[in-house]
């Protein structure tokens, strides 16, 4: 049974105060804790004040500031919806998730669209749906971006009907199926063509465009294009590409005083059946809700941001990569449903 002697430190160690003799607990008394082989001056040493401790208070105030900065950085809004009204949009990947998301708030806000995606059924629909939300101009044209030819084809329609663009949202993305059949070189060179190269050329013929209009660049990304992850390896090198070739070419155009916007959007997985479709099995991730994606998209594009994270904490997961770049194989495998990874 612990006696009073033996209590009253040990419960100032906790939190509480005790006093002996109107001499408080924190005096320099080394008398031991009976049984419990911890002094009082050990116990008062833990609860210094941050006064006391120059280190530990500096530590403080720099994590108080970085705080301050994050939030300032992510409530620091000045987006206005008014002047999305009459803008030039040429959209891909319109036809469902993000990107019919992204068509139906451009169509609220009043902005010209070209829509293209590959299936002209889907393209239909959504153009009525946007028709019917206010857009005051929309088109349509039905394109795979798989062929190296579709992307000119693409802009030439989008400049002969709106006359410009102040927008240019790339969007449309190639899934394929998640596992050791999607590392096969055709696959590869699929996935590449779809997720990169159509990006590039599209990028090439609409820059003419952007740059009179000082118009912007909305990419619609991948946290696999910051953050590699397994059974991904030619989806996550396509969207490193992107990454890296809209990188450039944002110091490129600042080094050329060209007055045109890149935002880089970093999603999680995307709310629509070939995506989920594609990953089904292998991880347990869920797919972000597409119209609030679609909306922080729209509201980075708007407001020139460089960048969007979407949710919020890829931004954090980003930034861990660079302190953690080669997580340990037991980490990567409690966000998939497999126990051992499959040989190549």
């Amino acid at each position: 049974m612990i006696t009073w002697s033996q209590w009253w430190p040990w419960r100032w160690a906790r939190g509480g105060r005790a006093k002996a003799g109107g001499i408080t607990a924190c005096s320099s008394n080394k008398d031991t804790v009976g049984e419990m082989g911890m002094t009082v001056g050990q116990a008062c040493a833990g609860h210094l004040s941050p006064a006391a401790d120059p280190g530990r208070a500096m530590k403080m105030l720099l994590l108080t500031g970085l705080g301050a900065l994050f939030f300032a950085y992510y409530w620091d809004d000045n987006f206005n919806p008014a002047s999305l009204q009459g803008a030039r949009v040429l959209l891909t990947g319109a036809s469902a998730g993000v990107g019919e998301e992204l068509a139906y708030h451009y169509a609220r806000l009043g902005s010209h669209l070209v829509l293209t995606a590959p299936t002209e059924a889907l393209l239909q629909k959504v153009v009525g749906n946007c028709r019917k939300l206010g857009a005051p101009k929309v088109f349509y044209i039905a394109a795979d971006m798989a062929f190296p030819e579709v992307p000119e084809r693409v802009v030439r329609f989008a400049l002969d009907k709106l006359g410009g663009l102040d927008y240019l949202v790339l969007n449309h993305l190639g899934a394929a199926p998640a596992g050791t059949r999607a590392r096969r070189a055709q696959a590869t060179r699929w996935l590449m063509q779809v997720n990169f190269l159509s990006y590039v050329q599209l990028t090439s013929l609409a820059l003419p465009s952007l740059t009179d209009s000082k118009g912007s660049l909305v990419v619609v990304s991948s946290l696999l294009g910051r953050v590699p992850t397994s059974f991904s390896s030619p989806y996550s090198a396509a969207k490193f590409a992107l990454d890296s070739f809209f990188g450039s070419l944002r110091r490129e155009l600042d080094v050329q005083d060209v007055n045109v916007a890149i935002t880089m959007c970093v999603l999680g997985l995307r709310d629509r059946a070939s995506a989920a479709e594609g990953v089904r099995g292998v991880t347990k991730a869920k797919a972000a809700p597409g119209p609030k994606a679609a909306l922080a998209v729209i509201r980075g594009g708007a407001t020139r941001a460089s960048g969007v994270f979407y949710p919020w904490r890829f931004h954090l997961l980003c930034l861990l990569r660079g302190w953690l770049p080669y997580p340990r194989a037991w980490f990567i495998r409690q966000d998939l449903n497999i126990t051992v990874p499959a040989a190549a």
